[in-house]
């Protein structure tokens, strides 16, 4: 009941949030990667000791004269994101990333990415997202079809009304990380939008709605109860119940989610970063 009593509080909050997420977007725009914009990707990786990340950023900007994207693979590889170059462009490259014959760079694969598939594989991916979305508010709508009763008291809502909360948490959902990516992106040069950042934002839906999924059916299930008992308790009092219902499940989701993770931060190869 805490969260219902104090409701105008977790509004303005989450208002408050999801208000900053969308100025973060809108000021200082999603950067997006090469797999978006088009470019070129190329993996290198040293036989021996190798330069650091730093160096090989450094290198690789002196000579292209912008912005590069560096990512380590393995112990001794990196990922170059740049823009798109010319054949001789990355044969020059190349043999820079070897510092005068100080390191051996093997190359590992190299893409070259043209703006018209990486608009493609962005639309596609914008796709992906808002036909998940579609696909979840549809299923919504139709397993809490039958939920309202009009000819109650403490009628539950209407399955399009389950639907609609369910959009407006999960359109939630994507702003904010969305948004946080933006500030990062103006801070960063490595927070991008790419590929991995899509299949987070899914991975993200997935929690969401299976929390908000339970809640639901808690919902349901104390309307159901409060009808067949004829207590006639306010709606808001039934979304309390089930709120409180749910909060050690939701915790121990969370949490296990969170260990999982931390065990990558610490055993994972650098890469994962």
């Amino acid at each position: 009941m805490f969260v219902i009593k104090h409701k105008n509080i977790f509004f303005f909050l989450s208002g408050l949030i999801v208000a900053l997420a969308l100025f973060s977007i809108f000021f200082f725009g999603l950067k997006m990667s090469v797999e978006f914009t088009g470019g070129s990707l190329m993996e290198v990786s040293y036989s021996g000791m190798g330069p650091s990340a730093q160096e090989v950023t450094s290198r690789a900007e002196d000579f292209l004269g912008g912005k590069s994207t560096v990512q380590e693979a393995g112990e001794q590889g990196f990922i170059l994101r740049t823009r798109e170059l010319t054949l001789e462009e990355h044969e020059a490259l190349f043999s820079r990333l070897s510092f005068g014959g100080a390191y051996i760079p093997n190359e590992e694969r190299y893409t070259l990415i043209g703006p018209s598939i990486g608009e493609e594989l962005r639309s596609k991916a914008l796709y992906a997202i808002l036909l998940v979305l579609s696909g979840i508010v549809l299923f919504i709508m139709f397993a809490f079809r039958d939920s309202g009763d009009k000819d109650t008291h403490a009628s539950g809502p209407r399955g399009w009304q389950y639907g609609t909360i369910a959009l407006i948490t999960l359109a939630h959902d994507v702003v904010v990380p969305a948004g946080l990516f933006a500030f990062l992106g103006s801070i960063f040069v490595d927070a991008e939008i790419n590929t991995l950042f899509v299949t987070a934002l899914l991975a993200i839906l997935g929690y969401s709605i299976h929390d908000t999924i339970v809640v639901f059916d808690r919902v349901r299930e104390h309307v159901r109860r409060d009808k067949e008992e004829r207590h006639h308790e306010p709606l808001s009092v039934l979304v309390g119940k089930s709120l409180s219902a749910t909060y050690v499940r939701s915790m121990n989701t969370s949490l296990t989610t969170l260990l999982a993770l931390l065990a990558l931060i610490i055993f994972g190869d650098s890469a994962t970063f």
